[in-house]
């Protein structure tokens, strides 16, 4: 079987869910006309990543500046399912493919990072929340638990979503491929030179396609109140995109693109998985069971549980 793979290099219109996903749909309208059956966005494309911005936050100390700042942050997070969830289905349904885009996700008073996937049918398959936001992401972004490590078993592969650093947690690694993944998605706000080689390496290691996609942003794409405590140069880009697709042998098929959008595709030829797992299988034939085992906990962990009185 051989599909064709999208990744979408795209920043996002912040706080402008409209105009973001408007971008969205002609990107996914774009993938399709290319003939792909699988497209991949940006980690918290929308309503986009607060890129240098600190919430006036320090050791025992918040301001009301900075609680406004997270309150307009909230008020554009999206609710899973909802009205933009509803027309991104609408364009991967028209497309007739598969999506998988980052969102930040409200509930309750929380936002959580989260990658949503679409089927071809425009239906919302599932999501995977952020299990450990990184650094100062940690503010902002509540912490997913182990009932959303879904992968799913689709026309287009075993498609599974890691985001950004968790790429760097060995054992949330292994549970993926344990679970057979086939198309490892990473949306990533990472645009470092250090973000090829792990995407690489994951792939090497998972014997897996690895498509990565980060977000092109300027700071002029911020609103013009947004307090940025990198620069306030508008033409400044704060993240410039490294977007790539791996095959399973650690070679690169298209990418990396920098400081501009683009779309890259490549197609996956899924004979190459059998081919990379002869010699190497780290959750089968490689493995040590006798030595090493993982145990992953796929419990939702709310806050509150009611039990039904009898």
């Amino acid at each position: 079987m051989i599909v064709k793979a999208g990744v979408a290099q795209i920043g996002a219109v912040p706080f402008d869910n409209d105009a973001t996903i408007g971008k969205v749909e002609q990107w996914i309208a774009a993938a399709g006309q290319e003939g792909c059956g699988l497209v991949l966005f940006p980690e918290a494309l929308i309503p986009g990543y607060p890129k240098g911005s600190d919430y006036d936050i320090s050791i025992g100390v918040r301001t009301e500046r900075g609680r406004d700042e997270f309150r307009r942050y909230f008020d554009a997070a999206i609710d899973v399912p909802g009205p933009e969830t509803e027309r991104i289905g609408a364009a991967a349904a028209a497309a007739g493919m598969h999506v998988v885009i980052g969102v930040i996700e409200r509930e309750l008073g929380t936002v959580y990072c989260t990658a949503l996937f679409f089927g071809s049918d425009g239906s919302l398959m599932g999501k995977h929340r952020k299990l450990m936001p990184t650094a100062g992401e940690r503010l902002i972004w509540g912490y997913g638990d182990g009932s959303t490590l879904p992968v799913f078993d689709t026309p287009v592969g075993r498609l599974g979503a890691v985001i950004c650093w968790e790429n760097y947690m060995p054992m949330l690694r292994m549970a993926m491929y344990a679970k057979g993944v086939s198309v490892y998605c990473a949306p990533t706000a990472d645009d470092r030179e250090s973000w090829l080689p792990t995407m690489r390496h994951i792939a090497f290691e998972g014997r897996c396609f690895v498509l990565s996609a980060c977000q092109v942003l300027r700071r002029g794409d911020f609103p013009a109140d947004y307090r940025c405590s990198i620069t306030d140069d508008p033409e400044a880009l704060l993240m410039r995109g490294g977007s790539v697709i791996i095959d399973p042998k650690g070679c690169v098929l298209a990418g990396p693109v920098f400081d501009g959008e683009a779309l890259l595709t490549a197609d996956l030829d899924f004979d190459a998985l059998a081919r990379a797992k002869f010699d190497f299988d780290v959750a089968g034939h490689y493995a040590r069971p006798d030595v090493f085992t993982l145990t992953v906990d796929e419990t939702p962990r709310a806050a509150v549980r009611t039990v039904e009185r009898r």
